[in-house]
């Protein structure tokens, strides 16, 4: 299980609809609680907009992989 670490790369493992996130998301961790089990994540459009702060446990992410492809979606609700 993944365990978050301060300013590391997560990627979102399931679509959160409420904040128009979806699975491959990609956020940094900005704050780490609970012996890192949760974590504040921050997700941002490519200028540096900030479209999401939530709270997420170990389940809702994963680490970034050697092999992962980086890509890019619009992001509706700004």
């Amino acid at each position: 299980m993944h365990k978050f670490k301060d300013l590391e790369t997560v990627i979102l493992t399931r679509n959160i609809k409420k904040h128009g996130l979806r699975t491959g998301d990609m956020g940094a961790v900005v704050n780490v609680y609970d012996n890192g089990k949760a974590a504040e994540v921050e997700f941002v459009t490519s200028t540096g907009r900030t479209v999401a702060l939530i709270t997420l446990t170990q389940s809702d992410v994963r680490d970034i992989k050697q092999n992962d492809v980086l890509h890019v979606r619009g992001f509706a609700s700004i």
